[in-house]
């Protein structure tokens, strides 16, 4: 599955998804690097149970993906954030949620933050106040938490995409059982400051 792409400097582009036919065994995070006329430059499998990505273009050069991680053996699944370099070798990763069994967290969308770090959104029932609520997290550059932020309520929902706005804050749209008119989801739009925090999310 291809689940994120961008243009590069160079002309090519960059596709982050997942592959269970190629990689370490399991569900494997699947970085490709083509040229601009989309031939394969190179491909980078990472982890094992490793899945889903979102890809964003570092500064340096190199490539940041998000997604999740299954830690086998303990049932839980943590957001996965990995950098890599021009060449598409794993430089730094790090992992947010914690080992308890029957927890889950994915990252869902991933941007590079105007003020430096990363910006991940997926979802989370490490967390919060239902079966998975919206999760925010944000990071300093060298892939340190400095904050996290939850939103829902009792049922399901999850963060899809996150935007950075003018005023430094972030957009963030999901589904949401939790609000809107009842029944099936309702499509949830959220705005925050620049510190994840929003006064009311539940009109």
């Amino acid at each position: 599955y291809g689940y994120s792409g961008q243009q590069t400097i160079d002309g090519g582009y960059i596709i982050a998804g997942e592959t269970l036919t190629f990689g370490n065994g399991g569900s494997d995070v699947w970085i490709i690097k083509t040229d601009s006329n989309g031939n394969e430059v190179w491909t980078k499998y990472i982890g094992n149970w490793t899945y889903q990505s979102s890809v964003a273009i570092n500064s340096d050069g190199g490539y940041s993906a998000t997604g999740g991680i299954v830690e086998v053996g303990f049932g839980a699944w943590r957001v996965l954030l990995i950098g890599v370099n021009s060449e598409g070798m794993e430089v730094w990763n790090n992992e947010f949620g914690e080992n308890l069994d029957n927890q889950y967290n994915s990252g869902k969308c991933l941007i590079n933050s105007a003020e430096g770090g990363y910006v991940i959104t997926g979802y989370t029932n490490n967390y919060g106040n239902g079966m998975t609520d919206v999760w925010l997290i944000k990071t300093d550059s060298d892939v340190n938490e400095v904050w996290n932020k939850t939103f829902g309520c009792s049922n399901s929902d999850e963060g899809y995409s996150v935007q950075q706005t003018t005023d430094g804050g972030y957009i963030i749209t999901g589904h949401t059982y939790s609000f809107g008119n009842g029944g099936s989801s309702d499509v949830w739009l959220i705005k925050t400051d620049s510190e994840g925090n929003t006064a009311d999310y539940g009109d």
